[in-house]
């Protein structure tokens, strides 16, 4: 993770978080950017290349600006973001009590719109253990552990509701190999989102439930690995304050900014988690990420970087309002 300073001993400390990693592999076709009208495509260039650069130009602007010496701030830059942060979320959670306010550079939608709530997060895999026989001269005698992770799969999705706010989904099952020998182990990897802080041990205990029935039905061995990585980001009265200062930003600068609640989990999360009011979508505009499809919009590189450099000027007066 890469961490940067500047004036720590200031009265405003603002943190500053980012990620370098995307989505893509190493091999990907998709490693190259191009222009396309006022589309810049290529992987990352919204989540969150772009977002980076905004970053640095609002930095810039303000430290040849009289309000240099009026806050200090910190720059994280993390490596694993895409995967949930398993390395950089303890280092997130300490800078974040370290701050007063706290800006991430995730891209906007591409009309502009910002994410205010967020859900929380988790991902688990399940590792099945059956018992591996000749499928022809002694069937009976195996346990099939693709069997096992087949009827768990169907059992996991059904705890998705759309009227609570959960979704479990599975994105991995691997397992199995020749067709003539009973498999003796299967994987499965899903990821879980949750509304409320209180649906997550409920949930928890549902998973668990299932695995317990699973391994009755089928007499295979089913272990559960993973937790909650992101907790939900609730709207509160505080993170409102920051919205409202933020369109107040927006209107002086000719934009119109609103903000929606989302499925999506990001490291705002983990500010917020810390008590950080933070608002993470300052980056460029852009859409279609995590796909081939993905683009940042050209013109949106001048007006994020204006937009967060004006905000950080009425973070520093809010603050001193407040003496």
């Amino acid at each position: 993770m890469q961490i940067f300073r500047a004036r720590p001993e200031a009265r405003l400390q603002i943190l500053c978080t980012g990620h370098s990693d995307t989505v893509f592999p190493a091999a990907s076709i998709f490693d190259h950017c191009w222009l396309e009208d006022n589309h810049l495509r290529g992987p990352g260039t919204a989540d969150m290349k772009g977002g980076l650069i905004a970053l640095f130009e609002a930095l810039q602007a303000l430290e040849n600006s009289p309000y240099k010496n009026q806050f200090g701030f910190t720059i994280a830059i993390s490596p694993d973001e895409e995967i949930g942060s398993p390395s950089s979320a303890s280092v997130l959670m300490q800078l974040a009590k370290e701050a007063d306010f706290g800006l991430t550079f995730e891209p906007a939608l591409a009309d502009g719109t910002l994410a205010g709530a967020r859900k929380g997060s988790a991902n688990f895999t399940v590792s099945a253990t059956g018992i591996s026989t000749h499928a022809g001269r002694d069937y009976s005698s195996g346990r099939n552990a693709v069997v096992a992770v087949a009827r768990l799969v169907v059992a996991l999705s059904d705890l998705s509701d759309q009227t609570s706010g959960i979704t479990v989904n599975v994105g991995e099952v691997v397992g199995g190999g020749p067709v003539n020998i009973v498999p003796d182990h299967c994987v499965c990897r899903f990821n879980v989102r949750i509304a409320a802080a209180e649906q997550q041990q409920p949930l928890l205990d549902a998973i668990n439930a299932l695995l317990t029935r699973v391994s009755e039905d089928t007499d295979c061995k089913l272990k559960l690995h993973g937790h909650f990585n992101r907790p939900p980001k609730p709207m509160t009265g505080e993170q409102q304050s920051m919205f409202e200062l933020l369109r107040a930003c927006g209107g002086k600068l000719g934009m119109n900014i609103q903000w929606r609640t989302t499925g999506g989990c990001c490291e705002g999360n983990n500010l917020a988690a810390a008590g950080l009011p933070n608002i993470d979508t300052l980056g460029v505009r852009g859409g279609a990420i995590h796909s081939h499809d993905e683009y940042a919009c050209i013109d949106s590189f001048v007006e994020r970087a204006q937009l967060s450099a004006l905000f950080i000027t009425q973070l520093i007066d809010f603050k001193n309002s407040h003496r």
